[in-house]
């Protein structure tokens, strides 16, 4: 059996995690949402009752709310502790997301409240979600840490196939990277594996009711995608990425390499 903490389960990749590793009854899975009640209500409707899973209320951006939410699953997990801690949850901006960066300063009030938000979620309420469920992940089995990032953080992906959009999002991955990093840099020693996994282009309903000049935007990275890998044609579905990026972070060890690093779901720098 195995211990999970996954943030943003509600929807997308991180449902599609807690319906996954609920799957196991000997899994826990313990997932941290905004709105607790919308989500138990889409547990019990499409996965019905599963005593293994667990929703727990915890915003990233009001720390308050991570510290109850650490002592309620603390409480749930006891002295088995996290054997998966994973920072899934994140702000995706429709702001900057199929806009280069020199459009985005043509509206600086919202440039400005868009990075706040950005920095604020995918950066610092990352850091303070590892901090507070450490202590747990130090008591697990397992004793991994995985931040859902992106390959648009990769500088020489960017710069061999001028990656234009996702600006600001980008550079808040980037950043997620680095306090990874830092956190594998301290924990090591003690047997925890940090590492940072982009889950690849996946379909998680960012890209309808788009207006022409974002439908623009988006197939001018599509083409540049395709550029950069040929085989690519379009978003994966949730349950195939899903399977893909478990048997990565199962598969992946500090004695492997993967301490500290910033990876595909294929455990490599190939990112879509």
């Amino acid at each position: 059996m195995s211990v999970y903490v996954i943030t943003g389960v509600s929807s997308g990749i991180g449902f599609g995690f807690l319906k996954s590793i609920s799957e196991d009854p000997q899994n826990l899975v313990v997932g941290l949402v905004r709105n607790k009640p919308a989500t138990e209500q889409k547990v019990a409707s499409e996965l019905g009752k599963r005593s293994n899973v667990y929703i727990v209320h915890g915003d990233l951006t009001k720390y308050d709310t991570l510290k109850k939410a650490a002592a309620e699953t603390d409480k749930i997990v006891g002295d088995r502790g996290i054997d998966y801690l994973v920072g899934n949850a994140g702000f995706p901006a429709q702001f900057d997301a199929y806009s280069p960066i020199g459009e985005l300063g043509e509206e600086p009030a919202e440039l400005d409240d868009v990075a706040d938000k950005l920095f604020k979620t995918n950066v610092t309420g990352n850091i303070h979600f590892f901090n507070l469920f450490m202590p747990m992940v130090l008591k697990g089995k397992t004793k991994k840490v995985i931040a859902i990032t992106s390959g648009h953080a990769d500088l020489e992906f960017i710069n061999n196939f001028d990656i234009e959009n996702s600006a600001l999002y980008s550079a808040s991955k980037a950043a997620l990277n680095i306090i990874t990093a830092k956190f594998s840099a301290q924990y090591k020693k003690d047997g925890v594996l940090v590492f940072s996994m982009s889950p690849g282009v996946v379909e998680v309903g960012h890209f309808g009711d788009l207006t022409p000049k974002q439908t623009e935007g988006l197939m001018k990275f599509v083409g540049r995608a395709q550029a950069y890998a040929p085989h690519f044609k379009g978003p994966v579905p949730v349950e195939g990425a899903v399977a893909t990026i478990r048997s990565m972070w199962e598969r992946a060890s500090i004695e492997t390499g993967y301490a500290g690093a910033f990876v595909s779901h294929f455990g490599n720098k190939q990112w879509v």
